[in-house]
Formats: C-alpha cells, structure tokens, sequence
C-alpha cells in the first residue's frame, strides 16, 4: 500500500524545471496562472525546480515567488539533470493532481485543460502526451527511433513512443512513483513500470528551441535505461562466450582430425590473427559491459541523495 508522504491542502500541482529558461518564464507563469484559475481557481501552486540554470532564472522565479503566494521555488545546489529535477519537483508538490510540463513552452500549459477533461471523462489515473509527429530534423527523428526500438530489444519493456514531458496524474500515482529510489534516474521507464491506468493524449509539440538530447546524450540515456532495467546484456555475454567455446572445440577436434589422418595443419597466420583480435575485443567489450553494471551497483550503494536542495522559496499564504 502506498503511504502519501504530503499533506495535500490544494487541488492543482504544476510542477516544472529551470535551465536557461530566462526567456520563457514570465510568459509560462502568465499562461500557466491563467488555465489553473479556469479549472480551480485559487486552488493550485506552480512549482519551479531551478536545476542550476546558469542565466537568472532563478531570480526572476524568486521575483514571483515574492509577488504571488501560489508560486514555490526549488532551488537546487547545482546541475542535476532533467530527470532528477522533476522527482524533486514531483516530491515538493502538495496537489492531489500533479500536471508536469516542460518551461519551454513547447508543450503548452494549456493542455492541462484538455488533460483534466480527459481524465475526469476516462476515470484513469494519468493522462499523458504523445506526439503526433516528432519534431526536429530527419537525424533527431530516426535517432529517436533506434533509441525506442534498442530500449526494446534489450529490456524488454514496450515505452510508449514519442513520450512529452507533459502528464496530468493523481496523488495516488504520484506517491508511488516516488518510491523508487533509484540514484541514476531513468525516467521513462519509471513512468511506465510504476503501472496504474494510463492512457495517451495525441498533442503537437513546438519546435521553438534546439534539442539538448544530443546523440551522446542519447547513448547515455539507452545505456542508463538498458542497465537500469534489464539483465539482458550479461545473459548474453553468457551465450555468446558458451557458443564461442563450442566453435572453438569443434574447430580444434577438426585440426586434430588433420593432422592424425592427414598429417597436414591448415596455414593462415592471417586468420589466426585475425581471430585473436576478433576474440581480445570481445573479451575487452565484454569486461565494459559487467565495468558499467558494477559501476551502477557502486552508485547505488552509496546512498548519495539524488539532488541536494540548496533552498526552497515560498510566500505565506495570506
């Protein structure tokens, strides 16, 4: 059973992170402020997650924290990464719905309207946005393919494709997906393992900025998201080097056979070095496999917490 750890006192949660998001902030919190008074009026906050941005993000947050009591700011004590920045977001809400979206305004606060309408309609626990069409240039849009089509293959686990940040859930959803304390943060998969009904709005994202996924950052996170999920990578390790061997002894009972009926051994040092190379990086390519495991159990034993909050800022309810 899952306990909820926060007292909830409001309907509404919007949760979102900084980094260099100076220019879009005001026009966030005008819009955002705007939709949440529609549906609930003054029942709701607005939680920004500065994940050390390093233009004045946070000074123009603290600006509006100052000036509006609905508005909270987590200030984070360095550059955490998106990911972790949203489970503090998620973990300094006290809404009994939490909309999470991205600051940037690609996705829209606006489609908490459309979220709400289709939770309430659906009876469902999260209603989460997809995008219609990818967005960015052909290399962005096949790259992100291969990352889903590997992220299968070697996990297991089917995620949702073309996935946004942008998710209306309920409290219950909420809570559980923060008892998961994993320190190398793979939100994704999180997302789609912690279970409950989840259902897909179609919704099309701008393409206002340039994508900080870059394709080293892509790598990173399937590699994150393989380790993080699946034991595929050393069961295959396993096969390979038993079916390695079983070459090896048929070949070596080969040239046995050779040698005791045919007195002759097969030349080639070309090939057999080409084999002992073939072989060295296998081996070499294999030993990094189980190194990234390791590395991911000596992360998590260590118990560090996942971001360190520097302060948090907030104006008293009048």
């Amino acid at each position: 059973m899952v306990k909820n750890e926060v007292l909830l006192d409001m309907k509404f949660s919007i949760v979102t992170t900084l980094f260099q998001s100076a220019s879009y902030i005001n026009e966030f919190y005008e819009r955002t402020t705007a939709t949440a008074k529609r549906l609930v009026g003054d029942d709701y906050e607005i939680v920004f997650v500065n994940d050390g941005s390093p233009d004045n993000s946070l000074d123009l947050v603290i600006r509006l924290t100052e000036q509006d009591s609905k508005v909270v700011t987590v200030d984070l004590s360095r550059n955490f990464g998106h990911h972790k920045a949203m489970m503090t977001g998620l973990r300094h809400s006290k809404g009994e719905y939490v909309f999470l979206i991205d600051s940037d305004l690609e996705e829209r606060p606006e489609w908490l309207e459309t979220f709400e309408s289709q939770m309430k309609h659906e009876q469902c626990d999260v209603v989460y946005g997809v995008q219609d069409f990818r967005k960015g240039n052909g290399f962005e849009r096949w790259s992100g393919q291969v990352f889903y089509l590997f992220s299968k293959m070697l996990t297991g686990i089917d995620l949702p494709k073309n996935v946004v940040t942008s998710r209306l859930m309920k409290r219950c959803y909420v809570d559980a997906l923060l008892l998961h304390q994993e320190r190398e943060v793979f939100l994704l998969g999180l997302w789609h393992i912690s279970g409950f009904d989840q259902r897909p709005q179609v919704i099309k994202k701008l393409n206002s900025s340039e994508t900080t996924y870059t394709i080293r950052r892509k790598i990173s996170l399937l590699i994150n998201s393989v380790t993080s999920f699946s034991n595929a990578p050393l069961i295959s390790i396993f096969y390979i080097g038993i079916t390695i061997s079983l070459f090896s002894l048929a070949f070596n009972v080969y040239l046995i056979f050779q040698w005791a009926y045919f007195e002759t051994i097969l030349s080639g040092w070309t090939s057999v070095m080409a084999s002992i190379w073939l072989i060295g990086g296998m081996i070499i390519s294999f030993i990094g496999v189980v190194g990234l495991y390791l590395s991911k159990v000596y992360s998590e034993t260590k118990q560090r917490p996942y971001t360190i909050v520097k302060k948090v800022y907030a104006k008293k309810q009048d």
